[in-house]
């Protein structure tokens, strides 16, 4: 099985496992009120914790090729963010998904990195479809996937409490569909 850590790179950005010693990092992402208006909300550090623990380090080695990973600016080294490719909580459908510190918003970076997380899930890992859910509320989100080739499919409600309550924008995209006609990240627009 092909490690995503060692091939998803674009132009401008990388992707990176994360590691015990990104508890720091990943709450202060977890803390800004901005970055978390459409996830469910500030966490506290020890559900922080509690979430790279469980959700991301351990997931590693029970789903091999997926995760979630920290996201860095290949120029700087920067932390951006995270990116993710992981099972819906309590579903077998595979999401697509990001959080951006508010200092990297606007740059087409989340545009950019989905279209290549699509692309190695669709291509490395063969999954027939990938999916993402957002915010009805949240627009920037909606539009980003439309942009890295995702088509709406209406509403969706999920279970798992670590959703809503209410319905979420549901985007579908279908490997043969997609990779027939993939868009073009953002960095190579310029």
């Amino acid at each position: 099985m092909q490690d995503p850590q060692d091939s998803l790179t674009t132009e401008r950005l990388a992707l990176r496992r994360f590691t015990l010693d990104d508890a720091d990092l990943l709450a202060r992402l977890n803390s800004d009120p901005r970055v978390t208006q459409y996830t469910g909300g500030v966490l506290s550090r020890e559900k922080s914790d509690e979430l790279l623990r469980e959700r991301m380090i351990g997931y590693y080695d029970q789903h091999p090729g997926l995760g979630v990973w920290a996201m860095h600016e290949r120029s700087t080294g920067a932390c951006v963010g995270l990116h993710l490719l992981n099972h819906v909580r309590g579903e077998t459908l595979i999401q697509v998904g990001y959080l951006l510190f508010t200092d990297y918003w606007g740059r087409g970076y989340a545009t950019e990195m989905t279209i290549r997380v699509l692309r190695y899930g669709f291509e490395a890992l063969g999954l027939p479809q990938i999916v993402a859910i957002t915010d009805l509320a949240h627009v920037d989100s909606q539009r980003v996937l439309l942009k890295a080739g995702l088509v709406r499919r209406g509403e969706r409600s999920f279970a798992h409490p670590a959703y809503q309550p209410g319905p979420l924008a549901f985007f579908e995209g279908d490997a043969a569909e997609w990779l027939a006609d993939p868009p073009v990240a953002p960095a190579a627009q310029r």
